[in-house]
């Protein structure tokens, strides 16, 4: 098992803004998708159906854009352990196609996240044993 999940995302005409590329709020849906499709794929079944994560914080650094038709792979992963309910998640996303651009990172962010008891609809630490798929392999850094 990966700590690592990998999504595609193609821009489409709905993706497009006024300057011709990707607008800022669909690179944070994308970050949403792709945490959502990694929590999905990863967490055990019971996990998924007694907790749920909401966004507490986005950090993004903007170094490039895609327009129409262009393509992008996200790479999502959690380099260091849970913090009482909350856990720094990192997203990559890295043109495809693009000669010489090729595997550049141009949008990065670091995405905080908090755990939610879905019995209780409050915030709730992360246990270990859901945490533990999501460890890098050696473990957690810091």
């Amino acid at each position: 098992m990966t700590n690592r999940h990998t999504l595609t995302f193609t821009a489409g005409p709905q993706h497009i803004d006024a300057m011709g590329h990707v607008n800022n709020t669909v690179w944070v849906r994308w970050m949403e998708e792709i945490a959502t499709a990694h929590w999905l794929a990863t967490a055990a079944p019971e996990h998924i159906a007694a907790y749920a994560w909401v966004v507490t914080r986005h950090e993004i650094d903007y170094r490039g854009n895609i327009r129409e038709g262009e393509t992008v792979t996200a790479e999502t992963f959690i380099d260091t352990g849970p913090s009482g309910a909350r856990f720094d998640r990192r997203v990559d996303f890295r043109v495809i196609g693009e000669g010489g651009a090729e595997g550049k990172v141009i949008v990065s962010a670091r995405t905080t996240w908090a755990m939610i008891d879905l019995a209780t609809q409050r915030l709730c630490r992360v246990p270990a044993e859901v945490a533990a798929p999501f460890a890098p392999e050696g473990g957690w850094k810091g």
